[in-house]
């Protein structure tokens, strides 16, 4: 963060290199000369301090336009490296790419299992967008508890933090 404040204004879109509709250049811009963006961005960072990753991301939402999960879930993972969560699980990114990894997976598991076997489930609660302050909360449990999990088979790094796991699942290294 270029000024040495944790709520200094993003100067990138994030991690993947294409682009989906709505985002790029144009989007970017529209969120760094929002007038609300500081403010927000530092409320942000006081509540994950004082709260909880899920309470800054519903402090977040709707805040300013263009700056959606798929950003301030970024932001706030970046920002959650410097100052901590009072509470729970460090918040970690979740976009589009992620949501649909772990729609496939969810999927794949109704179908073995036979709770979902149309996968209608698993569409609905990894959406591509607009998740719940409660959804958030949810994804960051699952990672905790999914990395811990990993690590107790012996394949995993047994001192890996659940961002290893959203890593691996962003760039499809493991599905």
């Amino acid at each position: 963060m270029p000024s040495g404040r944790p709520w200094s204004r993003p100067t990138c879109g994030g991690k993947g290199s294409a682009a989906p509709s709505g985002s790029g250049p144009a989007s970017l811009q529209k969120i760094l000369t929002a007038e609300s963006l500081d403010t927000a961005l530092a409320r942000a960072v006081t509540t994950l301090s004082e709260h909880s990753a899920e309470a800054a991301y519903a402090g977040l939402q709707g805040l300013v336009p263009g700056f959606g999960p798929s950003f301030y879930t970024k932001y706030l993972y970046f920002a959650g490296k410097t100052v901590p969560s009072a509470t729970g699980p460090q918040p970690l990114v979740l976009d589009r790419v992620l949501a649909r990894r772990l729609r496939s997976l969810a999927q794949a598991v109704g179908r073995e299992t036979g709770h979902d076997p149309d996968g209608s489930i698993a569409n609905w609660v990894w959406r591509d967008r607009n998740w719940s302050p409660h959804r958030y909360a949810v994804y960051l449990s699952f990672m905790q508890a999914a990395a811990s999990q990993a690590a107790a088979t012996g394949t995993w790094p047994p001192d890996a933090s659940p961002d290893l796991l959203e890593y691996a699942l962003f760039s499809a290294s493991w599905k």
